[in-house]
């Protein structure tokens, strides 16, 4: 008797693999670095479907981007709505189910069931005394309390307030020097209850969830991974728990509250890390405050930012500015792109080259007491017809064309776009030395500088606008470096690699056999 050799056949009829994209206060209802990143992605994986996880201030409506057909649906959580968002967004949860866990939700069950589960964790993050496993498992007690109790009567309950005060009491005579006011324990169960309100909503099952920062929004791909054991991936722009130390040691926050977030943020970092899969780094400089958090090197991978060359090219100056020594920016104006330098850079050019003009192309809206700050400052400075605050554009492929050279004084960077789309315009660009700018900008296609040091900023962009012929060679050199480096295919290709490798159970079917069986192949790739 003969047989036949078993033959592979995949299915024509194979399901897309479907991405839970998660992010906070960005795509696709803010513009940025991290919105740009995430529309490049949606858009040119057309294999692969979306659905985005949008963590919000607020409740958003106006979306500033259209969206690519594989974009099948939006799950919006606006963290710091007044009401608690399932009492008007509705998450696919029968009304009568959410009214029945309202009900179960009694003192007792409270008392009994949650208050151990949130003292450990409020111990855990106060005294830094957890293994990152012991943290998995209490989220994955509240979770598993939330899949039948409701959240807002849990969180709200008088049992909750009073364990809380009574952990920070215990905190604060091992403390001594500390002084913790009632504002402040207000203050922080808000904290807790508005950062751990997705793990209260239900999602539909996805084979990947990708985050793109590693912070709280870690909690939707903890539900998938408890449910289903969904792979996670996380996405390191800017390094969130850097950037997270930074605003919150600016803040005007007491000692005990700056304490207890900082705590509270390394600690979800800590479990981010954990937790993921593969982490995934727009640049290397990453790399050292990921280890230095607990991620696993084995997991860590870099990939680059990309841009569309073929849109970001070089373009002729326009006509009214071709006279007009231009420097430009887009950026959004907030602390972090540290305006105010770029602000005094112009004052310090202004000294050499009186007819400067600085154009900068960005939300003025994002925090509107910054820009009044920054407002403040042209005029004290007398650079009225100098600087220019210039708004929100649409067309940011035409922004560097305006300019002789683009400049950049962020604070702290990912592997910023701005970069590498001036660059691929035939724009050098001046900027400081945070995230992974000097692996795409080097000394023969720009200037890097030291951030806050707005007299050498100065000096630099002077030097590039005085010399054309140097100001060219950078141009086409950072034309040739995009080329090579930083196409929006080599970003593309290398993130489907990653997709497809998390994805791990394949359908396939064995012909020839006796018994013409279909086998399923579980294995890890």
């Amino acid at each position: 008797m003969k047989f036949k050799i078993p033959t592979i056949v995949k299915s024509h009829f194979e399901k897309k693999k479907e991405v839970l994209l998660i992010m906070e206060g960005t795509y696709p209802y803010n513009t940025g670095g991290v919105s740009t990143w995430a529309h490049s992605l949606c858009q040119k994986l057309d294999d692969f479907d979306f659905t985005l996880y949008s963590i919000n201030g607020n409740f958003e409506t106006k979306l500033k981007y259209n969206l690519s057909d594989n974009v099948k649906n939006i799950i919006q959580v606006p963290l710091w709505s007044l009401e608690e968002p399932q009492s008007y967004i509705h998450y696919g949860k029968e009304y009568y189910k959410v009214v029945r866990k309202k009900e179960q939700t009694s003192d007792i069950v409270v008392a009994e069931k949650f208050v151990p589960i949130f003292k450990r964790l409020v111990v855990s993050v106060l005294n830094e005394t957890y293994k990152i496993s012991d943290i998995d498992a209490i989220f994955k007690d509240m979770w598993q309390f939330f899949q039948q109790y409701d959240y807002e009567t849990t969180m709200k309950n008088k049992y909750i307030w009073q364990v809380f005060k009574d952990v920070i009491h215990d905190f604060s005579i091992k403390q001594k020097t500390v002084h913790i006011s009632l504002q402040d324990i207000t203050i922080g169960m808000r904290w807790f209850f508005h950062f751990l309100l997705p793990i209260s909503i239900d999602i539909p099952k996805k084979d990947i969830s990708h985050i793109t920062l590693s912070g709280f929004p870690v909690i939707p791909a903890l539900i998938l991974n408890y449910k289903y054991n969904t792979p996670i991936v996380v996405t390191e722009h800017g390094v969130y728990i850097r950037e997270r130390l930074i605003a919150i040691s600016a803040s005007d926050y007491s000692y005990f509250l700056k304490d207890l977030l900082i705590k509270f943020s390394e600690c979800i970092t800590r479990l981010v890390y954990y937790k993921a899969d593969k982490i995934l780094s727009v640049n290397k400089f990453n790399k050292t405050w990921e280890v230095m958090y607990g991620a696993d090197p084995a997991k860590i991978e870099v990939i680059y930012n990309g841009i569309d060359h073929n849109e970001f090219k070089p373009r002729p100056k326009p006509k009214h500015l071709q006279n007009v020594p231009t420097v430009v920016a887009a950026a959004r104006i907030f602390e972090l792109k540290d305006i105010i330098t770029m602000i005094k850079s112009c004052a310090v050019v202004k000294r050499e080259i009186s007819n400067v003009k600085y154009i900068i192309y960005g939300n003025k809206d994002a925090v509107p007491e910054y820009t009044e700050k920054c407002e403040a400052l042209i005029i004290e400075m007398g650079l009225q017809d100098n600087f220019v605050l210039a708004g929100f554009h649409d067309q940011p492929h035409l922004i560097y064309s305006e300019g002789d050279i683009s400049i950049l004084t962020s604070i702290s960077e990912g592997f910023p776009y701005t970069v590498i789309e001036s660059m691929s315009c035939g724009v050098p660009v001046v900027s400081t030395d945070v995230g992974g700018v000097t692996e795409a900008i080097d000394e023969s296609t720009g200037f890097v500088c030291k951030p806050k040091d707005h007299e050498d900023i100065g000096e630099k962009v002077i030097k590039l606008l005085k010399d054309e012929k140097l100001r060219n060679l950078m141009g086409e050199n950072s034309r040739k470096k995009v080329l090579e480096n930083f196409t929006i295919k080599t970003f593309t290709d290398a993130y489907a690699h990653v997709y497809k490798s998390m994805t791990t159970k394949k359908d396939i079917r064995i012909v020839g056999r006796p018994q013409n069986r279909e086998v399923k192949n579980h294995s890890l790739t």
